[in-house]
Order: C-alpha cells, then structure tokens, then sequence
C-alpha cells in the first residue's frame, strides 16, 4: 500500500531536483522513490554483513599453532637455558 508523504525543500533545491528529474524522464516522487529504497537496501545489506562479522568474531578463528607452553613453562627459567 503506498501513502503520499510531504516535504519541506529550499526553493533551490527542489529547482535542482526539478531539473535532474527531467534530465532522467522521471517525476520528483519517483527519484526520490527510487533513492530512498537505495538507502534502505543498502542500510539493511550493511547490518546483514555486521551481524554476520560479529557472529564470526563471536565464533573466533582457528590459526593453528599448536604446543602451548603453560603459565609456569614460560616463566620456568630452566626452558631459557
């Protein structure tokens, strides 16, 4: 369902907007139509990728390794000998 909305633009802007809505063939409420869903989508993609970032870090990466010395193996002096 879709429902009108009312602006409140600087007289130069909405000439500006005018003329960029013409030099595409389109009207006003289309272009501002069309980047509202952009920024939407792209508000939306955006924290899609930080959940999944977040849920990574969560999870932690394994870069291998291996043998881990101990708190008292690394402070024992008798392994720097």
């Amino acid at each position: 369902m879709k429902q009108n909305i009312t602006l409140s633009l600087e007289k130069e802007l909405l000439q500006k907007i005018k003329v960029l809505a013409a030099q595409r063939s389109t009207s006003i409420s289309a272009l501002l139509t069309a980047e509202l869903e952009r920024l939407a989508k792209t508000d939306d993609a955006y924290l899609q990728a930080m959940e999944q970032a977040l849920a990574s870090m969560e999870k932690g990466y394994d870069f291998g390794g291996g043998n881990y010395l101990t708190r008292e193996e690394m402070y024992d002096r008798k392994n720097f000998r």
